[in-house]
């Protein structure tokens, strides 16, 4: 995967979820996440941050999340948007 830069997607509203993309010295994706339905959902939204960021080729990351009871789709769509601001890389062209 190409270098990363600092980026961000979504907000703080409810029904939303922040994301920061940074780059990483080490291998891997390290995911701080920060939610009010952490004890209930941490584990699903974690593994659709991962999911999303290994269908993206992206192996090394630090990623802080916010999330405010973002659906699945909503955290993939941030995801993906905060990606593509961090390396460069359209995902959406063909």
């Amino acid at each position: 995967m190409t270098d990363l830069k600092d980026a961000l997607a979504g907000t703080l509203e409810s029904g939303d979820i922040l994301v920061q993309i940074s780059p990483a010295t080490e291998p891997g994706v390290q995911i701080d996440l920060q939610s009010t339905v952490a004890f209930q959902f941490g584990d699903q939204i974690k593994r659709v941050i991962s999911e999303t960021l290994n269908e993206l080729g992206i192996d090394r990351a630090i990623v802080r999340a916010t999330d405010k009871g973002a659906l699945d789709c909503t955290i993939r769509a941030r995801v993906t948007a905060a990606a593509v601001r961090a390396s460069g890389k359209d995902v959406w062209k063909d």
